[in-house]
């Protein structure tokens, strides 16, 4: 009781006379701040719970039966609120396992281990785990794998970035022809793939160090958060940082009518799927065989959390017979597309874009589906609203997309199916992970940041005071625990780089976007584990997380939908722009390279000062901002290059992309970062000529608007 009267308090003063405050974007905030406080309470925590509790009942990996089962009832959810609403479906190309068998022996022919062990923990202890024993939970395995049937000496090779397999090279270890043993973390598991296959490696091991997310961080569960030894990471190893999407049609979208022809078979140069095999292991898996190795000793940086030394191996002691069966075919999967049609004549093709994910590994409760349970009550808060007679200036596109886990998939064919309308789109906002724990957390492109944080400003955190306020404490505390020298003003919002489906809205087609979460500790991600059970005891026993995020996310929407003007901070943007082109600059400089960073930088200081004077016009706006609309949304799209990232054109943006050696991460002016990092002058040199037209291109739209 106490707690709903904090909330009817704090919704009043959304609204009390005299005392509304400005927001960027509305020439006066007081008609949306009587939506807003509409809004804010209908978003249940009660309801959430239900709707993961429903989502996750059986496992749903893309295309299958239970998959489907989850795309009716989020139909049905949004249809309730009112949403035109239909299923979406594409035919794609997926592997699912048929026979997974990994065996490693010693030189004398003794076996040290036969896997994948079943995921499992002790029923008798801290209340077992009630989902781990269902029947149609799949073998623990690799998407984009191929089948193989291989058998060879083991190389260890740490995270397998970069870094690991140079270091092993100076070192005189050789992983051609060997299966390498890599562990989670530092990199995408796609990228580790896709180095151990340019070094010639005949396959990959990748487990989950219990140093990472297992015992040497805290309890494991069920008694606490983190993985258990038999915990297993599954994953996608698409080569990610190529394109996304289904592996045969990149670039147009796999229709239920797509003709075969048109589709692109084999893993040649142009594909994104790797030739050598891969599967993830539990430790417990594992172990045997790292224990097993000799050879050098691995570098103390590689050395995990297991109770021995860390050899490199190589050398002949220990060989792994890798038996993966896939069947890999098409398939349909399903997206669920809810529309509210926009009002204003001149701004309704304008869309507003809000999605998440469904499919899942196994279970998926925090990954993805507490954030779909989270969406389903944005949208429940939006049905109410349409029943008070809101309706939208802009058009409203609520997106549940399926077979994300396999390579952003359903995403990225929906956004190649409708590229022409999206080039008017003026948002697309994601949560994929939505709550694991009470820490909010935000990432965005430079010109949303703002936004962001004023939307989290309006809505009350159940620790007390405001998601904003709440936020920022807790990044204070970080950084007083890491004892930095220095704190941002404002909360910090991070970079987009890739792994979740605003990758193709933004470095495709160039559609600001954003990412929100609320994060904990969270060992289980991708296992059985990550299930209902654990949610309920470690993440958000009461939902009120979910209740949180589903009202921050609404309120994204609502906001981007009605205001006058589309609040991007360029001139903020710009400033970032030099920043990093500064750091790329001292970057060539160590590396010995002859680069002129005058005509980008020239060019970043031009955009920087036109966002700050079209920044005028944003704060007093004409009458009719259609217009000006228009060109604010153009300036994002001059930031694609026509010719795309050197060895990976489907990448256009030339300020953000997923690194084509890291993946997830995001690596900013990545067409003259990557150059310098290979020491390639020719292409650098190309890249900054790039990046200053592009800049010049949206610092010209930018100028001509502020006029």
């Amino acid at each position: 009781m106490r707690s709903a009267l904090l909330f009817l308090l704090f919704s009043a003063a959304l609204v009390c006379p005299g005392q509304t405050r400005q927001v960027f974007g509305f020439r006066d905030f007081s008609k949306q701040a009587k939506w807003d406080a509409a809004f804010l309470p209908v978003p249940d925590a009660k309801l959430a719970g239900e709707h993961l509790k429903i989502l996750t009942a059986k496992p749903h990996w893309a295309s299958s039966q239970e998959d489907y089962a989850t795309a009716l009832y989020v139909e049905q959810k949004f249809k309730d609120a009112g949403l035109e609403t239909k299923i979406v479906p594409y035919r794609v190309l997926l592997n699912r396992p048929v026979e997974i068998n990994i065996e490693a022996f010693n030189s004398n022919g003794e076996k040290l281990m036969s896997g994948p062990s079943p995921e499992h923990v002790d029923p008798q202890r801290y209340g077992g785990d009630p989902f781990q024993d269902q029947p149609d939970i799949l073998p623990a395995f690799n998407g984009s794998s191929p089948s193989a049937d291989i058998t060879a000496n083991v190389v260890y090779a740490n995270y397998g970035t970069q870094e690991d397999f140079k270091k092993l090279a100076r070192m005189g270890v050789s992983v051609k022809g060997k299966i390498v043993l890599v562990r989670y973390g530092a990199n995408f598991r796609g990228v580790k793939v896709y180095l151990a296959q340019q070094h010639g490696a005949n396959g990959v091991l990748i487990y989950s160090d219990p140093s990472d997310d297992g015992y040497f961080r805290g309890d494991v569960y069920p008694k606490g958060p983190f993985r258990p030894e038999s915990g297993v990471q599954r994953g996608s190893v698409q080569f990610l940082p190529i394109y996304p999407g289904d592996p045969e049609t990149s670039g147009i979208a796999s229709t239920p009518d797509l003709p075969d022809s048109r589709r692109i078979h084999g893993n040649g140069p142009q594909g994104n799927k790797p030739s050598i095999p891969s599967n993830p292991l539990s430790f417990k898996d594992a172990a045997p065989i790292l224990k097993a190795l000799d050879g050098p000793v691995s570098p103390r940086g590689w050395q995990g959390a297991l109770p021995f030394t860390y050899h490199l191996g190589g050398t002949g002691k220990v060989k792994v017979h890798m038996h993966l069966e896939h069947d890999a075919r098409i398939r349909t999967i399903w997206n669920v597309i809810g529309t509210i049609p926009g009002t204003d004549p001149a701004q309704k093709e304008n869309w507003v874009i809000a999605g998440n994910h469904r499919d899942a590994w196994v279970f998926g409760a925090v990954d993805p589906n507490s954030g779909t349970a989270a969406m389903l009550e944005a949208v429940h808060g939006l049905g109410e609203l349409l029943k008070q007679g809101w309706q939208p200036r802009r058009t409203i596109v609520i997106a549940s997309w399926d077979a994300e886990e396999e390579g952003l998939i359903g995403s990225t064919e929906w956004v190649e199916q409708n590229a022409a309308a999206l080039a008017n789109a003026v948002a697309y906002f994601n949560t994929d992970v939505g709550v694991s724990g009470p820490n909010f957390k935000a990432a965005s492109v430079p010109s949303l940041k703002q936004f962001v944080r004023e939307v989290t400003m309006q809505v009350p955190s159940p620790k007390g005071d405001t998601v904003y306020r709440q936020w920022k404490l807790e990044q204070e505390a970080d950084a007083g625990r890491r004892a930095a020298q220095h704190m941002q003003q404002d909360a910090h919002v991070g970079d987009l780089g890739s792994g979740s489906d605003y990758t193709p809205f933004l470095q495709h087609l160039g559609v600001p976007s954003t990412d929100i979460g609320s994060e904990g500790p969270y060992g289980v991600y991708h296992s059985v584990f990550d299930n209902y059970n654990w949610f309920t005891k470690f993440a958000d026993p009461t939902f009120v997380y979910e209740q949180q995020q589903a009202r921050v996310f609404g309120l994204e929407i609502l906001h981007m939908a009605d205001a006058d003007v589309l609040p991007y901070d360029y001139q903020f943007y710009g400033h970032e722009i030099i920043c990093y082109l500064e750091g790329a600059q001292k970057h060539a400089t160590a590396a010995g390279m002859n680069l002129n960073f005058g005509p980008a930088l020239t060019a970043a200081h031009r955009f920087e000062a036109a966002g700050g004077a079209i920044r005028f016009r944003q704060d007093a706006p004409p009458a009719d901002t259609a217009a000006l609309n228009r060109a604010l949304r153009s300036a994002e799209s001059s930031l694609l290059s026509p010719n795309g990232l050197p060895h990976r054109p489907w990448y256009k943006h030339t300020i953000y992309a997923p690194g084509e050696y890291t993946g997830y991460a995001a690596v900013v002016i990545p067409g003259v970062n990557e150059a310098v990092d290979a020491a390639d002058s020719n292409r650098a040199r190309l890249q900054l000529t790039e990046l200053a037209d592009a800049l010049n291109r949206a610092a010209a739209t930018l100028e001509d608007a502020s006029k």
